[in-house]
């Protein structure tokens, strides 16, 4: 048991690293600074309980935030957001909803001006 404390000291290095290298939007749990401060007061508990319940998933979506606003669609920047499987199909969809929303608007100003004039 002497390599006990190398043993602890390497964790939570490793365990530090892969916090502060983690993309914040993807950290499970709490907020980044929170796992720091957890793995620095109990550098054992801490480390484990971030590598299995704090470390973002493996599986994760390559998608970074501000990508989806700079294509014109900020919606998909919203925490928890579903990430598309077909990106060109789905912006075909938006557009096509963004168009009908619009043509709605312009028919709702049309019967408002309407009622308006007929009082």
């Amino acid at each position: 048991m002497p390599y006990l404390g190398l043993i602890i000291l390497v964790l939570m290095i490793a365990a530090l690293v892969d916090i502060i290298s983690s993309d914040e939007v993807s950290v499970r749990g709490l907020p980044r600074w929170g796992w720091l401060l957890l793995v620095v007061i109990l550098p054992l508990a801490g480390s484990v309980v971030w590598f299995f319940a704090g470390r973002p998933l493996a599986g994760g979506s390559a998608h970074r935030p501000g990508q989806a606003a700079a294509l014109g669609y900020p919606e998909y920047d919203q925490p928890g957001r579903f990430i598309p499987q077909d990106p060109e199909a789905d912006a075909a969809f938006l557009k096509q909803v963004r168009e009908r929303a619009e043509q709605q608007r312009r028919m709702g100003e049309v019967e408002r001006r309407r009622r308006e004039q007929g009082q």
